[in-house]
């Protein structure tokens, strides 16, 4: 709909040759909005304040001129100047009327931009340590990550998503450690399990399957072990572990506990409807000489220096609060050498822009990675880090108590089982990512209005259940004949449900270029509202053939509208409820 007043305004600067020279850099789609008040028409533009400067003319005359060569369109009711310049478009009928043949056309494409070459899109998400099972933090990382890259595809850039497996260093050793002791507990060895290590039952689990044979039995391993705060003790029953087991053994088990839980994350991401196109494991950086190749263009470019026997990358010089270590003293690359060089590799692999979705504690990753990749020879916008605030479930009124560390924490599967998929992809991406989200159990589970995704999900039921009772009356929807007979759509109602589904494409547009997939929320409650407002004072299946074919028309298109917003946040849409 913004593009036929676009194409009005355009077709008039045409004809005007010294305000098309004004308005040569101004993108002419960038001046519409839609106004706020229906009175003042349904879209308005402020080309003619933004051409005074460049053209030195008065904005009220050059609105004059441009309305005085817009000529007469079929799709306009009247055009009016306000204010100090404003253009006011009141469309007709006959617009609102295309974009509903536009729907009935195009159905699941409708709302799709024409495919773009660049740029190339790398989508990192969720990328949880594999340590454990995903929390429900991790699913507001995933429901988020995947709802934004499913509108930057709608709105026609290339993407890809990529899942950044954390599966080299100490959390690893940890997890090696944690799985072998619960082994050592199966056999009847009596011990205190350390408090640095990792819980959950999935532990017990990993360490049933591990192959007796080969395997050493450390019935000292936990003996005089030093004081100390839990970290060191768990560094020195690592050390031990590993001398005692060998250092094949030791990374044989701490590989298939490594194995086994990416294999449970993977497998609990696509039953939420969440899939990658490349699990990228960070093991790789070092195997295939990538941490390296990063580690020498940073010496190129003079941003590292040496300290104390350890390699320091001047992350000051980019805004970051202190210089960061690459190297370590005794060799060891650290964790930001690894992230430096995924980053690059990123860029290397060909992607213009790298889009990573990250939890609210990585605030102070931005800038030292950003200015990893400028010291590189990227620019560190080629980065873009959105953050995703924290996540408090709350039943009965009172809030869930979660430990990731005890284990004894609310994962994402059993949120999943208790309130569906639906629930839980759609109340995730329900308020900004930079904002807390309070998920109420008992509001997700309930089949009231009261229940956004459930007042939605019930448009699009009863929609199907009105093609159904025509069906049952031995009656067909005649498209054709809905489509030559839209004129007689001239109750308020349908004028309404009529201007919020024009509004469906420019949704997309917004909400993907500000990574906000609640722009998208609010626009199909708004739909749903609309069209039960609709359902409520008027039938659908009347006498009057040519009136119900034009009103079912005008559900199918928001029965349309309604299914691809709900599969772009991966949200069913059921037909029967």
């Amino acid at each position: 709909m913004k593009s036929i007043v676009a194409d009005i305004l355009e077709t008039a600067l045409a004809q005007l040759p010294e305000l098309a020279e004004a308005a040569a850099d101004l993108p002419v789609a960038a001046t519409i909005e839609r106004t706020r008040d229906a009175s003042h028409g349904d879209f308005a533009s402020n080309i003619a304040m933004r051409l005074a400067k460049p053209a030195r003319m008065s904005p009220r005359d050059i609105a004059a001129r441009l309305v005085e060569h817009m000529g007469d369109s079929g799709e306009l009711d009247k055009v009016e100047i306000a204010g100090p310049g404003f253009i006011n478009f009141h469309l007709g009928a006959s617009a609102y009327h295309g974009e509903l043949n536009s729907i009935l056309e195009q159905g699941d494409e409708y709302g799709r931009q024409s495919q773009r070459e660049q740029p190339r899109i790398l989508l990192e998400f969720v990328s949880a340590n594999p340590t454990g099972p995903l929390h429900v933090g991790h699913g507001r990382l995933a429901a988020y990550g995947a709802t934004v890259g499913n509108l930057l595809e709608a709105a026609g850039y290339p993407v890809e998503r990529e899942y950044y497996v954390n599966d080299a260093g100490r959390q690893m050793d940890i997890l090696g450690l944690s799985v072998y002791l619960r082994w050592l507990e199966a056999l009847d060895r009596s011990f205190d399990f350390p408090e640095g290590g990792y819980r959950g039952d999935y532990i017990r689990d990993i360490a049933g399957e591990i192959e007796a044979e080969g395997v050493a039995v450390l019935d000292d391993l936990l003996d005089d072990l030093p004081d100390g705060d839990r970290d060191m003790v768990i560094d020195e029953l690592i050390g031990r572990a590993r001398r005692g087991l060998g250092a094949e053994t030791f990374a044989l088990i701490r590989q298939q506990a490594l194995e086994s839980i990416r294999a449970d994350i993977e497998e609990d991401l696509a039953e939420f409807g969440v899939t990658f196109d490349r699990w990228y494991s960070e093991q790789s950086l070092t195997t295939e000489g990538r941490i390296d190749a990063a580690l020498t263009e940073l010496e190129k470019s003079g941003k590292v220096y040496e300290k104390d026997g350890a390699m320091w990358f001047r992350a000051t010089d980019f805004g970051d609060e202190k210089d960061r270590v690459v190297v370590r003293a005794n060799g060891a690359r650290t964790y930001f050498a690894s992230d430096i060089a995924y980053h690059y590799d990123k860029r290397e692999r060909g992607f213009d822009l790298l889009i990573d979705v990250l939890g609210a504690d990585h605030h102070g990753y931005i800038s030292r990675v950003g200015g990893g990749l400028t010291a590189m020879g990227y620019a560190a916008e080629d980065l873009e880090v959105d953050l995703v605030q924290f996540v408090a479930l709350f039943r009965g009124g009172e809030k869930v108590q979660m430990s990731t560390r005890s284990g004894e924490f609310e994962t994402l599967r059993q949120l999943r089982a208790e309130v569906g998929n639906d629930a839980a992809r759609f109340f995730y991406v329900s308020r900004s990512n930079d904002q807390h989200l309070d998920f109420d159990l008992d509001v997700a589970k309930s089949e009231s209005n009261d229940n956004p995704v459930y007042y939605i999900q019930y448009a699009h039921a009863r929609i199907a259940s009105v093609f159904r009772q025509l069906a049952e009356r031995s009656l067909e929807w005649d498209d054709s004949h809905g489509r030559a007979s839209m004129a007689r759509l001239d109750q308020p109602q349908e004028k309404a449900l009529m201007t919020t589904l024009s509004r469906y494409s420019e949704v997309i547009n917004l909400a993907a270029a500000n990574r906000a997939p609640q722009h998208l929320v609010h626009y199909l409650r708004d739909l749903a509202n609309d069209f039960h407002t609709y359902y409520n004072a008027h039938a659908f299946i009347v006498d009057d053939a040519a009136l119900r074919d034009a009103r079912l028309a005008l559900i199918s298109a928001t029965r349309i509208v309604i299914a691809n917003g709900l599969a772009i946040l991966g949200v069913s849409a059921p037909e029967t409820m």
